[in-house]
């Protein structure tokens, strides 16, 4: 007979899998077993519980905890080897105690060289100082040495070198040259200077400047009212009075002289650069500005006075520079002497 089969399926019971039974129509041994797995619907596949019902569980296994059976273990442990047990070999013992010390014999070797290579930076060595308040210094003008004296004929060349007349307080007779040989009425020439008074002389036959170097031709000099040089009064130099040197009056010194007729001039040793005011920058202002001033005995700037302007501040500017201005001293007769002079200041932009 041929194979018969039936299923049981129980779809009733809400069994979601029917199994079918193969069987034999004598009875026999089942032929084979098949699994048929069918979907179920349903409406809440994992029912999940209210808050309220999980927040009373929650407070009551806090405060009434549940006592759960005790634990039983069934594992069972197994035997291992003990690695102590092995006996180590003396070589390996011995390879890495020389690897351990060698690492520390370097690590201490390192150590020691970054000691001595570390750079102990010296210690500043803080001087005080003492600041004072800055004073400036003002150079006191030099006081005139005295009168002095001066002459000549109009005479366009340079007195003749000479020696001084006599000195005397009151002298009668101006110092000239001699045009008559042995006069019946003479009287000596002489120039009015205190007797404690000692300048130098030169050792020559005849009256005149001793410091000139005109010795060819005998003239007493461009002053007036007889006398030697290029003042007058009857004197010897560019004075005025019948004394010998710059000044008036009589004497010897004195004054403020003039550049030329044996006066050198005045040599600038220092010098400063003018500074531009902003204004005269912006409106790109140039020119010079002509300073009068007084060098002294000394070589410094006295009596500094403007007499070509320029504006915007540059002449403000000029005598600040001037100030500083350092000279070497202008020269009479072998001794310094103050001169006035003119000097330009430059203001120019490169």
């Amino acid at each position: 007979m041929g194979n018969l089969a039936y299923t049981t399926p129980d779809l009733e019971s809400g069994d979601e899998h029917a199994i079918e039974k193969p069987v034999s129509a004598n009875g026999g041994a089942p032929l084979r077993l098949r699994l048929i797995s069918r979907p179920l619907l349903v409406a809440q596949p994992v029912p999940e519980p209210s808050i309220f019902r999980s927040l009373a569980e929650n407070l009551r296994d806090t405060l009434f905890p549940r006592k759960l059976p005790p634990l039983v273990l069934t594992s069972q442990p197994i035997a291992v080897g003990d690695p102590m047990a092995v006996k180590r070999s003396p070589k390996s013992s011995a390879a890495a105690f020389m690897v351990h010390a060698g690492i520390i014999a370097l690590i201490a070797w390192l150590a020691f060289e970054a000691h001595q290579h570390v750079v102990i930076a010296p210690k500043p060595k803080v001087v005080p100082i003492d600041i004072m308040p800055y004073i400036p210094v003002t150079v006191p003008t030099p006081k005139p040495m005295g009168g002095g004296g001066g002459g000549g004929t109009h005479t366009v060349v340079e007195p003749s070198k000479g020696h001084l007349p006599r000195m005397v307080k009151k002298p009668v007779v101006q110092p000239q040259i001699l045009r008559i040989d042995h006069p019946k009425l003479a009287v000596q020439p002489a120039v009015m200077m205190p007797k404690q008074v000692r300048i130098p002389d030169a050792k020559m036959p005849n009256i005149g400047v001793p410091q000139s170097t005109q010795v060819a031709v005998a003239s007493q000099g461009a002053g007036s009212n007889s006398g030697f040089g290029q003042g007058s009064g009857g004197g010897i130099g560019a004075g005025g009075g019948n004394g010998v040197g710059v000044g008036s009056g009589g004497g010897y010194g004195g004054g403020v002289m003039s550049v030329g007729g044996g006066v050198s001039a005045p040599q600038l040793v220092h010098s400063v650069d003018p500074e531009f005011t902003d204004q005269a920058r912006r409106a790109n202002l140039q020119g010079v500005v002509s300073i009068q001033l007084i060098v002294d005995s000394r070589g410094n700037p006295q009596d500094i006075r403007v007499v070509r302007h320029l504006g915007m501040g540059l002449d403000q500017k000029a005598i600040e520079a001037v100030r500083q201005y350092k000279f070497s001293p202008a020269m009479y007769q072998g001794h310094a002497v103050a001169v006035q002079m003119v000097i330009n200041v430059n203001f120019h932009l490169y």
